[in-house]
């Protein structure tokens, strides 16, 4: 019984894994190639190709150790990569603060 709910446990973690990986894949796949060299990261093709081959060892090669090393990869491009490439493209996701009339310059007074 309580190697079941183990089994289970570990299931759950490396679907998490799976999860996590093919999320951040489609995110690099999405970004711009130019906003990788603007926040002086490494290119688009080198997080894809280490993004893709996680996704593939997750799916594919039950090794605690590669699958283990594909969630740092994973972590990094997360906490690293995705962050400086949204503040380089302008990605910030929803207002911050300010007015509706708010324009690229400042408020828009109406000509006052």
């Amino acid at each position: 019984m309580l190697l079941t709910a183990f089994s289970g446990f570990m299931s759950v973690i490396f679907l998490a894994m799976l999860v996590l990986a093919v999320v951040a894949l489609v995110m690099a796949a999405v970004a711009r190639d130019d906003a990788y060299r603007a926040a002086d990261k490494q290119n688009k093709m080198f997080w894809l190709i280490i993004l893709g081959v996680t996704v593939a060892v997750n799916l594919l090669v039950p090794m605690i150790f590669l699958q283990i090393a594909g969630l740092v990869a994973t972590i990094v491009f997360f906490v690293d990569v995705r962050p400086a490439i949204r503040q380089v493209s302008g990605g910030g996701g929803g207002r911050r603060g300010g007015s509706s009339s708010d324009g690229p310059y400042g408020p828009y007074n109406g000509g006052r």
